[in-house]
């Protein structure tokens, strides 16, 4: 019987997941800044931020940031022009400050929680080309599935304004209580016992599995 000839597909550098791949990949060898970063500047893009502090609950994910090592976020976003936040592509629009100040609220909400210290945050970001940024985040949360993304969610909420108080409280703003507008929610679905031992199920599920993806790199090498 004759051997079959193996097929191997042709790498396409402008295939799109791997020109997100190498967005992805400009963005974790920026370097570390606190968080918010110490001086503004003009630019769209992507972002991930880590913890390093002592909040029990995330003693693995601060494990994995030590040293200065940072290999596991938080959480991942994106900071777009306001054309595209209105549902257009943004495409050419001045993107100003957005990816400055989206970090720079995100500091805020972490200094109004009464559990967290913006000192144990800190951030990686990268100025994109409009058109890069969705497909960057997105397969940044895949590759890290952060805990504030895929679990813990509402870190990325802002004040719904008056008159739109009746969803409830999200999961972040039930462990990590500060928020002023937060508490014109209402009551959450679930309470802090039951979100707790679901991130801890979470985070110990998902830190095997970056594990085994990253004794996979290795073996590749």
């Amino acid at each position: 019987m004759a051997k079959q000839t193996k097929r191997i597909t042709p790498f396409n550098p402008l295939d799109k997941t791997n020109l997100g791949e190498s967005v992805a990949e400009a963005m974790l060898q920026q370097p570390v800044h606190p968080l918010p970063p110490d001086e503004p500047f003009i630019g769209a893009g992507i972002y991930a931020i880590y913890f390093e502090g002592d909040f029990a609950l995330y003693a693995e994910i601060a494990g994995q940031n030590k040293a200065e090592q940072y290999r596991w976020p938080i959480y991942v976003g994106k900071a777009v022009p306001a054309g595209a936040r209105k549902g257009g592509y943004g495409l050419g629009a001045d993107p100003g400050q957005a990816l400055y100040k989206r970090l720079s609220e995100h500091a805020g909400s972490i200094n109004d929680a009464e559990n967290l210290n913006l000192s144990d945050f800190r951030c990686r970001f990268l100025v994109v080309d409009d058109i890069w940024i969705p497909l960057a985040e997105s397969l940044l949360v895949e590759m890290y599935s952060p805990l504030w993304n895929q679990k813990i969610d509402g870190f990325g909420n802002h004040d719904p304004g008056k008159g739109r108080y009746n969803q409830q409280r999200s999961p972040w703003d039930v462990i990590h209580p500060g928020r002023a507008w937060a508490y014109k929610l209402q009551p959450p679905s679930n309470d802090e016992h039951v979100v707790r031992e679901g991130a801890a199920a979470y985070i110990t599920r998902t830190k095997a599995k970056l594990m085994a993806q990253q004794e996979n790199a290795l073996d590749e090498e």
